[in-house]
C-alpha cells in the first residue's frame, strides 16, 4: 500500500450559522454540503456560499447529475435541487448509523460508520445489493472514475483511502494533518478531493493523486 500526507490545497470557511458540516457532493459547478438542518451550495473558486435549502442533512450527500440524495437519520432523501422538493425517501442500511454517500454505476454507495463498511444500495428501494468490509470507521465515500474512495476519521486521526472495490483492500492512503477530520468526501472529477470538516465548520480541497 502506497501512503502519503494529503496536500490541503484551500480550506472554506466557516460559515455563518453553520456549526457542522457532514455531507459532501459535487454538481459540476457547485460543492454542496449538508449542516444539519440545510444544505448549503458554494463556489469552489470563491468560496462563497450560494444557496441554502432547508432540510434534514446531517450525514452524507450525494448527485446523480440531476437530484441529490441526502441521509437524514435513519433514511435518505432524493431531493430536487431546483425547488429544494423532497421527491422520494428509502430506508437508509445503517438504520441511523450511516456515514457516506457518493452515487456511482447508476446505484448509491452508503458508508456505515462504526461498523466499518460500505454498501451498494438500489436508489429506488434501499435495498442492499453488496456490502465491502473495512477495517477502519467509515465516514465519507466517492468514486473517481473506477476508484473507489472513503475516509476514515478515529480521535484525531483522519485520512483518504482508496480501495479495492472487490475486497476492501487499501491501495493508497493519504494521511490528513492532526486535528484535520473528515466528515464527508467528494471528488471534482479531477484533480481535488473535496472534505467535509466536521464540527469544525470548514470545507477543505486537497490535492488528488496522479
Amino acid at each position: 500500500m502506497k501512503r502519503s500526507d494529503a496536500e490541503i490545497l484551500r480550506e472554506y470557511g466557516p460559515f455563518p450559522e453553520v456549526e457542522q458540516v457532514a455531507g459532501v457532493t459535487f454538481d459540476g459547478k457547485q460543492v454542496w454540503f449538508a449542516s444539519g438542518d440545510r444544505l448549503n451550495a458554494i463556489d469552489p473558486e470563491s468560496g462563497k456560499r450560494l444557496r441554502s435549502i432547508d432540510v434534514p442533512a446531517h450525514a452524507g450527500t450525494a448527485f446523480d447529475g440531476r437530484h441529490l440524495f441526502q441521509i437524514a437519520e435513519d433514511r435518505i432523501q432524493k431531493i430536487d435541487p431546483e425547488s429544494g422538493q423532497v421527491l422520494a425517501t428509502i430506508p437508509a442500511p445503517g438504520g441511523g448509523g450511516d456515514s457516506g454517500l457518493a452515487w456511482a454505476e447508476g446505484t448509491l454507495w452508503v458508508g456505515q460508520y462504526r461498523e466499518r463498511k460500505i454498501h451498494q444500495i438500489d436508489p429506488e428501494t434501499g435495498t442492499v445489493l453488496r456490502s465491502i468490509e473495512s477495517n477502519r470507521f467509515v465516514t465519507g465515500v466517492t468514486w473517481v472514475g473506477d476508484e473507489l474512495w472513503h475516509a476514515t476519521w478515529e480521535g484525531d486521526e483522519s485520512a483518504l483511502r482508496h480501495i479495492d472495490a472487490e475486497t476492501g483492500e487499501v491501495l493508497e492512503e493519504l494521511a490528513m494533518p492532526e486535528g484535520a477530520g473528515v466528515s464527508g468526501l467528494e471528488s471534482d472529477g479531477r484533480d481535488r478531493f473535496f472534505c467535509g470538516g466536521g464540527n469544525s465548520g470548514k470545507l477543505r480541497a486537497v490535492r488528488r493523486p496522479k
